[in-house]
């Protein structure tokens, strides 16, 4: 009986286990900005509770990587998916220290993120490229 409950148990958590990892959502990993006066960095999107956060990595330039105060601070805020791979949230832009309505569409390897005042009515937008 001991050996069946045992069994029983793992396999459940092995299906558990392995719908977890199928339902992760794909904008998670690491994502490559598009470069902004010769610059660029590397955003790490992981879950922050029911949303998706991204927080900066790592900073490059023309020289390489470079250590950038904002290296650990986050820009992607509480991003949370609308299906079809759009998500809302907000933005923060370091080079004016403020915090825009964001906008996310996922496309295969590409990532549109938009930052947006008035109402989401005008915004700015960056492609993204996945990095792992």
């Amino acid at each position: 009986m001991r050996r069946i409950l045992t069994t029983a148990l793992a396999a459940g958590f092995a299906a558990f286990t392995s719908v977890g990892m199928a339902l992760a959502d794909p904008v998670l990993g690491t994502w490559q900005t598009q470069p902004d006066d010769g610059s660029y960095a590397h955003i790490k999107m992981q879950k922050c509770g029911a949303a998706i956060c991204g927080k900066i990595a790592r900073t490059f330039n023309s020289d390489g990587e470079y250590q950038s105060p904002n290296i650990g601070k986050t820009l992607v805020i509480d991003m949370v998916p609308g299906g079809g791979g759009y998500y809302e949230g907000k933005v923060w832009r370091p080079s004016n220290d403020k915090i825009y309505v964001g906008k996310m569409d996922l496309s295969g390897k590409k990532l549109a993120l938009r930052g947006c005042v008035a109402g989401g009515l005008i915004c700015s937008k960056q492609t993204w490229t996945r990095v792992d």
